[in-house]
């Protein structure tokens, strides 16, 4: 049973978005099953344009059970996240095309969204990445290292 919750406000576009998402699987595999890591999207449009069609891209891929995989193509991709690329990388992860870009067309995935986003300004969230550790902001958002020693601190104290 996981004793650590680490939950990540990020934008698939954000540069310290992409630097978090190669520091987030070192921890998974560190802590394995002592972690639960939860991924919540707060897209900021006012900066980054198409972040917020990647985060309904990535729901549009939960739909069909493959999230994890979309996340971390668009993280992949960041720099490549029009929605013709979106497109692309629904047939590369092999998902239903139509019910796809069904579901991109009619904004289905906008209230999920927009949770995530009121949930990240009433918890403080001003830019991504911010982090939570078991509920409490993790403030040094400039230092990932920093981030997998107090997770590995943390997880430790719990057991």
């Amino acid at each position: 049973m996981a004793t650590v919750t680490l939950v990540q406000y990020g934008d698939y576009q954000c540069p310290g978005s992409g630097l978090a998402h190669r520091i987030v699987p070192l921890i998974q595999q560190l802590l394995g099953a002592e972690l639960h890591f939860v991924f919540r999207h707060f897209p900021q449009p006012e900066i980054h344009p198409e972040a917020y069609h990647a985060a309904e891209a990535a729901e549009a891929a939960a739909s069909q059970g493959k999230f994890w995989e979309m996340h971390n193509h668009l993280f992949r991709h960041q720099s490549r996240l029009a929605d013709s690329y979106l497109v692309e990388y629904a047939i590369a992860l092999c998902l239903d095309v139509n019910q796809f870009l069904a579901e991109m067309a009619s904004d289905c995935h906008t209230p999920r969204i927009q949770a995530d986003i009121k949930s990240g300004i009433q918890s403080g969230v001003i830019t991504t990445p911010t982090f939570f550790i078991n509920g409490l902001k993790y403030n040094d958002a400039q230092s990932l290292e920093g981030l997998l020693e107090a997770v590995v601190r943390i997880s430790q104290n719990e057991r």
